[in-house]
């Protein structure tokens, strides 16, 4: 096995992939603790459906780089989202479904009109729950994935008191100061740079699962928003690293190793919460 491993890591793309598992996995972690906090988990859901359709967008139009395109359109929808969701004539998790489902639609739509590639189905399944392998990252996308992942990390460091004040009383924050709008501005654009670069991995309907399951897992065990930001932290570096060396040696999807075995540890967490009695 470590033979193995040791001849996979031994070609330096293996292991810039591996890197950037592992800063997605981390970044994502950071921002679901936010999310759940905030019972703005679905979004991510949401984004990573808009996700798909700019990315079948940009196939037809056959641009060198869709992230460039995926990008700026999923960060105009979350900002949709978070306006749509403050407006009292339609819920958030309304507006949510009907542009997730709308995108999922459009996007497949486009690709079956347009017959973009001789093997639509394969290049939908790949999009959806990501690539069999690491490897299929190129070198421009692997350097864009670690830079937008420092980015994030950089910005919750630098604004790390002021998002925990909007994320546990916003009305209060707004009372203290605090431009709470501007905040949620940015966490909405940081969740949507997040599900383009976990779609990378995971694929657009698992991207959600690398945000949420981290945070919940942490949730059972801790209960100050340090405690739980920082185990979320690592469970995500742990799950990402892991599944992708389990991925592989088992020759199995990297997207559904990760999640399978965040799911593994979501479990364990709850178990020993109830014995601990922290759950």
């Amino acid at each position: 096995m470590f033979e193995t491993l040791a001849y996979y890591f031994s070609f330096p793309f293996v292991r810039y992939a591996f890197f950037v598992a592992v800063m997605i996995a981390l970044s994502s972690a950071l921002l679901g603790v936010i999310l759940v906090l905030k019972r703005f988990s679905f979004i991510g859901d949401g984004l990573s459906h808009v996700a798909f359709g700019a990315m079948a967008i940009a196939s037809v139009m056959k641009l060198t780089n869709n992230l460039w395109f995926v990008f700026p359109v999923t960060i105009a929808a979350a900002i949709l989202l978070l306006w749509t969701g403050q407006n009292k004539k339609i819920n958030g998790d309304a507006a949510i479904a009907m542009i997730s489902v709308g995108a999922l639609a459009v996007g497949y739509l486009m690709m079956n009109v347009f017959n973009v590639s001789a093997n639509i189905s394969g290049d939908v399944c790949s999009t959806l729950f990501g690539s069999t392998s690491l490897l299929t990252l190129t070198s421009k996308d692997v350097w864009l994935c670690l830079a937008m992942s420092v980015v994030v990390i950089v910005v919750f460091a630098a604004y790390y008191y002021r998002i925990f004040a909007v994320t546990f009383d916003e009305t209060f924050a707004r009372a203290a100061g605090l431009r709470t709008s501007a905040y949620n501005l940015l966490i909405a654009s940081v969740t949507a740079v997040i599900i383009v670069l976990a779609m990378n991995l995971v694929g657009s309907l698992l991207a959600s699962a690398l945000i949420i399951f981290p945070a919940l897992s942490a949730m059972r065990m801790f209960k100050s928003f340090r405690g739980v930001t920082v185990c979320s932290a690592v469970i995500a570096v742990l799950s990402s690293a892991v599944g992708t060396i389990i991925s592989l040696l088992a020759s199995t999807p990297v997207g559904s190793t990760i999640v399978v075995l965040d799911i593994v540890i979501f479990a364990g967490f709850a178990v020993a919460g109830r014995v601990t009695g922290r759950g």
